[in-house]
């Protein structure tokens, strides 16, 4: 590892240029990048729907594993940015490239438990929900892939949080979209045998978003090796005890974050899988549809947290509470739209996922109604961005555990034993409303902190 001390380092941008363009200019690239994932996404359950509504169920029921695994390579990547990010506003080079060779440690660490579990624990954890062989056996073949080969996945993501913690959206958009794009070409090669592959089903489009992700990991290391304020080299990583204190404490509160979504998902697939099993598949396409609508908050999210450590760490709160301001108010602009899409034409929404009559009918009435937390939901990201910059990532920790476990969950039983499964989607805009009271009482505890009276 080496820092290019050859190299003048001049004022990082996120300290001196205007908030407004500065924050879109960080965003819209890692905006776009999500929405292509997104679309990947959509793309991806539209092609497996095709080959069978079982495939599309087990894909479904496989979601909160890869929630958790997603949640560990996001959230602890999370932390490392928040670490590096601040510290380069405090100008310690040196810190900031301890903080980032200790984050890659840490994450091949990850990388080790996640193939284990992968491999010998996709079986064991699909025979919680079903004894449907068909089932049973599409969902471990469709884990056992996306799992147990889980590498490309964890050091993609270290690559692009550490370049978003410099200020560098554009190539982290370039490793995202790169692996969107692969996967949304394979997928229906490998799915259906074209090109003179065979048809694969279900593995393939295991095998397609592994593929992808392994040549967006290949993107991520070259730009990483190249990268102005943080240049790695991965044959002289290091383990630094300091870093890594740091990097837990932010990093494992959103890890959690993240990772309630799994406990969530698993607890509401057994809720609603004793009303009809198309409910957990209603649920699965849900999540991924509203990805469109949530991707670009996400993204914003990625472009304000770097501008929000930066300028703690150099004691600007102007600058710190103007990008906050345009983020909420651009937030609230797209969840809002998101939410009249949805109520306008959920039915051609679910019509893509080649549904039937009873799935496109429990699927209209739930999305209308999820939908509508959404607004809610904008000022809650945003604030928990403001958190984790800070370094209080626990605050955000503590309102998704209370949401989505000690609220969401028993409200959703609660409601589908006094009105069966049309009352169970009303329970998400109950726990938004009571997720946004925690928040804003978290924000006036934060706001005393960031004053630098």
């Amino acid at each position: 590892m080496e820092n290019n001390n050859n190299k003048a380092v001049t004022e990082n941008k996120m300290g001196v240029r205007p908030v407004g363009s500065l924050l879109f200019s960080m965003s819209l690239p890692a905006m776009a990048s999500m929405m292509i994932l997104a679309l990947y996404n959509v793309v991806d359950s539209i092609f497996v729907s095709r080959f069978s509504e079982a495939a599309l169920t087990a894909v479904s029921l496989a979601f909160p594993m890869q929630t958790l695994m997603i949640a560990f390579a996001v959230g602890l990547s999370i932390g490392m940015c928040s670490v590096i990010s601040r510290r380069l506003g405090e100008k310690r080079e040196d810190a900031a490239l301890n903080a980032a060779s200790t984050g890659y440690t840490i994450l091949l660490t990850t990388t080790a438990v996640f193939t284990l579990i992968g491999l010998f624990l996709s079986a064991p954890f699909f025979s919680l929900y079903t004894d449907n062989p068909e089932l049973l056996k599409m969902g471990t073949i469709y884990l056992r892939i996306c799992i147990g080969l889980c590498l490309p996945t964890f050091i993609l993501t270290y690559c692009e949080k550490v370049l978003q913690a410099t200020g560098d959206t554009i190539h982290p958009m370039i490793i995202q979209a790169s692996g969107a794009i692969f996967n949304i070409i394979f997928d229906p090669i490998f799915i259906f045998g074209y090109l003179g592959f065979p048809a694969m089903g279900i593995a393939g489009a295991a095998l397609a978003t592994v593929l992808g992700q392994a040549f967006a990991m290949i993107m991520g290391i070259i730009f990483v090796k190249r990268d102005r304020y943080v240049s790695i080299r991965f044959s002289k990583i290091r383990y630094d005890r300091v870093s890594a204190t740091d990097i837990f404490k932010v990093g494992l509160p959103s890890v959690v974050m993240q990772g309630i979504g799994t406990i969530m998902t698993s607890l509401m697939n057994a809720i609603l899988i004793t009303y009809d099993i198309l409910a957990t598949t209603v649920f699965g396409v849900c999540f991924k549809l509203q990805s469109f609508v949530f991707m670009p908050v996400f993204g914003m999210n990625q472009g304000l947290m770097p501008i929000l450590g930066y300028n703690y760490g150099a004691r600007n709160r102007a600058r710190m509470v103007s990008a906050l301001k345009i983020a909420l108010i651009t937030a609230l602009i797209i969840m809002t739209a998101g939410t009249v899409v949805i109520q306008l034409i959920p039915d051609k929404l679910f019509g893509l996922f080649n549904a039937s009559p009873r799935l496109l009918e429990i699927g209209c009435t739930a999305f209308r109604l999820i939908s509508l937390s959404y607004p809610l939901a904008a000022v809650s990201i945003i604030l928990g961005s403001l958190f984790q910059a800070l370094g209080d990532g626990y605050m955000s920790m503590i309102t998704s555990i209370v949401r989505q476990i000690l609220f969401l969950v028993p409200v959703s039983w609660l409601l589908g034993k006094i009105g069966g499964l049309h009352m169970i989607w009303y329970s998400f805009i109950i726990s938004e409303f009571f997720a946004l009271f925690m928040t804003l009482f978290f924000f006036s505890k934060e706001n005393k902190k960031f004053k630098f009276d």
